[in-house]
Order: C-alpha cells, then structure tokens, then sequence
C-alpha cells in the first residue's frame, strides 16, 4: 500500500469517528457505543441547515413503531434528548446536524393528523426549524427511505415522534423478531 493510500485512509477515518463522535458524549472506540450500524453523514457542511429537511408539510405514517410523524418527504422525524421543551435554539448542533438534519420550514408547517401542537423556533443558519409540543424536530441521516426508523433509541437520546407529539420510547420490531432497531 502506498504512502498516499494509507495517508488518505488515515484522514477518511478520523473524519468519520468526528462525524460519529459529534452526537454523543462516548468516546469513539468504546465498546458498544455505536451499536452495530454505522450512519452515513450528510454531504452538508458541518454548520447544517443545508441539508435540512423538508417540514413544510408533516403527516404521520406507519411503521414498525406504529403511527409516526414524517416530514413532506416522508421521512420519519426524530426528538433529541438533549432539548429542551420552549427553549429557543436546538441542542443539536455543528457536526450532529449533519448527522441529524433539522426539519425546517419556509413558512407556518400544514399539518395533517400531527395532533401535538406544531410550531417553529430559530433553526440552522437563519431557518425556522419545526417543532412539537415545544421539541425541534429532526430527521436521520442513516433511514434512506421513507418510513424507516433506523435512528429509534440510538445513543438512548434519539427517538421517533408519535402524532400526538409523543416520544416513542420502543424499539422498532424487526423480521427477524428480534426487536432491535438497525442493530442499536
């Protein structure tokens, strides 16, 4: 292997453990602090906003979790434990925005069968980032299509959001009967 290769090789992996190290408070390295799976970062700047989420329109869906809220692209939306209800920014910042991108909205968000109470506060880079019953909300990176739920429970601070604004605290079952979510 060239000097190069291992060089580049080198960069590419401690650009990931900063991505994964970004949303939590373990080290990277650790036994057992990723789970099994590891998400694909955003290809947005580690300032966010610019690949947020479509929260125009939110609905619900259903999942293996049961009914959830998805944003306009029917992607399901995630409450972070490290918020605070009626705060006025996210806790999720920097590098966890580009692993979890905030779902905005360019005006008041059409709701349709979200019963918690939907509204906005200031988001990523001058956005109004979508709230329930006072909560940001976000999406995952690493669910690549619409309804899936690979980012319930991970790191015990992520969870999907129920319609009535509701964090949903189970594990998503899985075909296999297993229980676990994307092996978290």
């Amino acid at each position: 292997m060239s000097r190069k290769t291992i060089a580049l090789s080198v960069a590419i992996g401690s650009l990931a453990a900063l991505v994964l190290a970004g949303c939590s408070g373990n080290t990277v390295g650790s036994a057992g602090a990723y789970g099994g799976t590891t998400p694909k970062a955003s290809s947005s700047p580690a300032g966010g906003g610019s690949s947020a989420s479509s929260g125009d329109t939110l609905t619900t869906a259903s999942s293996s979790l049961g009914k959830i809220v998805v944003d306009g692209k029917g992607m399901t939306v995630y409450f972070y434990g490290k918020d605070t209800k009626g705060e006025k920014s996210s806790a999720c910042t920097g590098v966890c925005l580009a692993l979890w991108p905030a779902v905005t909205a360019s005006g008041t968000p059409k709701v349709t069968g979200v019963t918690g109470k939907v509204g906005t506060i200031a988001g990523p880079n001058g956005t109004k980032q979508v709230t329930i019953d006072g909560l940001p909300i976000y999406t995952f990176s690493g669910d690549s299509a619409a309804g899936e739920v690979t980012g319930q429970l991970y790191e015990n601070e992520w969870w999907a959001v129920a319609p009535d604004g509701a964090k949903i605290t189970t594990s998503a079952s899985t075909s296999d009967g297993s229980g676990s979510a994307g092996g978290y």
